[in-house]
């Protein structure tokens, strides 16, 4: 979301991030690194670029080639910093608040270990403790600004959006666009032709990863669901229901990444019986936020979750690419 009235502001942010960056370049900033390569996953916006699904899909790919990988977070909005492993099987409601609800998704979805902490080098550390046979590595959800850590991989993702947008705080920026220009590969929609133009004009030198994102949903949903979620971009939420014919008789937009409460979910059962739904539909990540006190709306109606999957376009390409990372990251070792 846009924030004209906090333009004046956004010179100053710029300022601390043009400072931050002169650090790490002059190699002011301490930058920590961890035995087995990383691979970083990021943005340069705020939320809803889609880098869960996408850390996901990465995770599924590497599983396939062998290597042994595990997945360091933030986990952001849990209630404790301490650096835990996550427990997917749980009971998802404590757990999304003891782990985050995308490292508890990512767990759940890429049946991969996942750990979280505020320092990540601290989550990686205890990740290699674990035994592992052949090449093992991290994938660093949400770390292309994570700077104290080092990678063998950097990925940006880069959409349409991110193109005409602000910095913080008038805009969803966290980076100026230039600065992708440190990224080791860029990562965009398949349909997203504006910022592959963007790219093409710019005559950028990094490879650009193509993959298409497709909302599904396990079952046929009844004619007429109230859709509610809360995460960066709802509006895409929405327009995949639509576009996959789903028609939508109510719907409720949420805060990103907002507890679920019992004022909340009171207000939503209230909702779906006035607009005359009948069933919810709502997102992964708000399933698992939501937890086990999803059964106070499953009382009034059923709950569909409409996810979305990444795959990527030239999947043999990316794994050559990590792989050449690896490679080298164990030769300067």
């Amino acid at each position: 979301m846009k924030r004209p009235w906090l333009a004046p502001l956004a010179p100053l942010y710029a300022a601390a991030w043009s400072l931050r960056a002169w650090a790490l370049y002059a190699g002011w900033a301490k930058r920590r690194r961890l035995n087995w390569p990383v691979v970083s996953v990021g943005s340069i916006s705020t939320g809803g670029a889609g880098k869960t699904p996408l850390t996901i899909a990465l995770a599924r790919l590497m599983t396939a080639d062998g290597i042994a990988v595990d997945v360091l977070s933030r986990g952001y909005g849990r209630k404790t910093g301490q650096a835990l492993a996550v427990d997917p099987d749980g009971d998802v409601g404590g757990d999304a608040e003891t782990f985050g609800d995308e490292p508890l998704l990512i767990a759940r979805q890429a049946r991969v270990p996942v750990y979280v902490a505020g320092q990540r080098w601290e989550a990686g550390r205890i990740a290699e403790t674990r035994p592992t046979a052949g090449c093992a590595a991290h994938l660093l959800d949400d770390g292309f600004q994570h700077w104290q850590l080092e990678r063998a991989l950097d990925i940006a993702m880069v959409g349409v959006e991110d193109l005409g947008d602000h910095l913080l705080p008038a805009g969803n920026l966290r980076e100026p666009l230039r600065a992708l220009q440190r990224a080791d590969v860029l990562a965009v929609r398949e349909d997203d032709a504006a910022a592959r133009e963007w790219f093409s004009q710019q005559k950028t030198q990094q490879p650009v990863w193509l993959y298409r994102r497709t909302m599904r949903w396990p079952v046929e949903m009844p004619e007429s669901v109230f859709a509610f979620c809360g995460i960066a971009r709802p509006e895409a939420f929405l327009q995949g229901l639509r576009a996959g014919g789903v028609r939508l008789a109510g719907e409720r937009i949420l805060r990103d990444h907002q507890p679920y409460g019992e004022q909340e979910m009171a207000r939503l059962r209230r909702e779906l019986e006035q607009c005359g739904a009948r069933a919810f539909v709502t997102t992964a990540k708000d399933l698992a936020r939501m937890g086990s006190r999803v059964v106070k709306l499953q009382q009034a109606a059923p709950v569909f979750c409409a996810d979305v999957e990444v795959s990527f376009m030239d999947p043999e390409a990316v794994m050559e690419r990590i792989r050449k990372a690896c490679r080298e990251q164990d030769r300067r070792a």
